[in-house]
């Protein structure tokens, strides 16, 4: 596949995160499965850049990592998502989000406007 059909198939995964973050604004829904489709949104937003620059995207989740190789000076609010990649799913916690769900969402869709762009979709 050429880096633009990786991206649309990554996309495609993204968009289905979204759709579940925006059905699950309930903040009886717990924060730790919200953060956790959350964080996998953003490591998906990343990768897509990374496929882009034709690189394959190493296999971590680490946000952090994954913005240095994307070339992306990634949201504060998102890189706090990274201890819903592990930590939030296998300790006990609490985990509360680290704004409101919809700013989060809010910055997600901007990550995704970005990425967007990069392959020629609306």
């Amino acid at each position: 596949m050429t880096p633009q059909e990786d991206a649309r198939v990554l996309l495609a995964l993204v968009d289905r995160h979204l759709r579940a973050l925006r059905l699950n604004l309930d903040p009886a829904y717990p924060d730790e499965e919200w953060g956790f489709t959350a964080q996998q949104a953003v490591e998906k937003l990343l990768k897509i850049k990374i496929v882009l620059h034709d690189e394959r995207p190493p296999f971590t989740p680490m946000l952090n990592v994954l913005a240095e190789l994307a070339g992306v000076d990634l949201d504060p609010l998102l890189l706090a998502l990274q201890p819903y990649a592990v930590e939030a799913r296998y300790e006990e916690g609490p985990f509360p989000l680290p704004a409101s769900r919809e700013g989060i969402l809010a910055a997600i869709e901007r990550l995704r406007d970005d990425a967007v762009l990069g392959i020629g979709e609306d």
